[in-house]
């Protein structure tokens, strides 16, 4: 890939920022509201193509794409005890955002425990767009307002690059998001950097990734009630595996067998005390 410093971008024509683009994003974030000196920080990935755009964690993604691999490897020598021993994600944001072109439609692709969704949001954001203006490295910036699952947000859209999208679901403003922030200044995405794609790499829906289970499909309210209710019973769907017949057997690092009922009350137990922590979310509606 052809790496374009932020720097030089007044020196490009926008036609070049009509398709297969990356930007980077740094993604701040606190996840306790009562320990907001505590930030977490993430590299964020959007790859904007023709047909629509890809959200989601660097991290995570190489990680997620290395497990893949070594899956099929060991698929490949003909092994039935698939072991993945040591590679565990580094990532911390787990979700990825798809939205298509022209329409920008919103798909949501998460894991709760062993199930996999994707969420098709048609929330709509309706941006208030300010005169005050601001200079963000070499790029020309105005500010923008919108409230948008339970949070205010500040965003500062450029139209140097005349993509109308940005970082997680937001989008609909006449120019890329080059920052935004809440209102509570817990939850914050900045542009960091740009890479123009080779021609010949090609848009590739989430959705046709290859997975051991099939995606569930919900809408926004659906998923809600899912959310809460894997918060309150994250061993809901392991529970539903035993009642329905299916032998489920675990060992540990060692070959050792697990005890599958104490380990679901130990994951219990840390998902509850996870849940106090994780009282932040980007989707404070989620809560609601």
């Amino acid at each position: 890939m052809k790496r374009i410093i932020i720097g030089m971008l007044s020196f490009l024509s926008i036609a070049t920022y009509a398709q297969n683009q990356r930007f980077s994003y740094e993604y701040k974030f606190v996840i306790d509201s009562t320990a907001k000196d505590k930030v977490e920080t993430e590299v964020m990935l959007l790859n904007v193509f023709s047909k629509g755009s890809q959200f989601y964690s660097k991290a995570t993604a190489e990680v997620d794409s290395t497990m893949s691999a070594e899956i099929q490897k060991q698929m490949n020598s003909g092994s039935m005890n698939i072991n993945l021993k040591g590679m565990a994600s580094s990532g911390k944001v787990r979700h990825q955002v798809e939205k298509s072109y022209p329409d920008y439609q919103v798909n949501y692709f998460v894991k709760l425990g062993g199930d996999e969704y994707i969420v098709e949001d048609n929330r709509k954001q309706e941006w208030k767009i300010l005169p005050e203006k601001e200079k963000l490295g070499e790029l020309m910036t105005q500010k923008a307002t919108c409230n948008f699952a339970g949070r205010t947000w500040t965003a500062w859209f450029t139209t140097e690059i005349p993509i109308q999208d940005g970082p997680y679901k937001f989008h609909g403003l006449p120019g890329l998001i080059v920052k935004i922030e809440d209102q509570t200044k817990s939850h914050s995405y900045e542009l960091k950097g740009i890479n123009k794609f080779n021609d010949n790499v090609a848009f590739k829906s989430f959705k046709d990734k290859t997975r051991n289970k099939y995606l569930i499909a919900l809408d926004y309210k659906k998923f809600k009630k899912a959310y809460l209710d894997y918060r309150a019973d994250p061993n809901k769907s392991a529970r539903q595996m035993v009642s329905s017949g299916m032998v489920v057997s675990m060992t540990d690092p060692s070959g050792n067998p697990v005890d599958l009922n104490k380990m679901m009350k130990d994951r219990e137990k840390k998902q509850i005390e996870a849940n106090k922590k994780n009282n932040n979310l980007l989707e404070l509606d989620l809560l609601k």
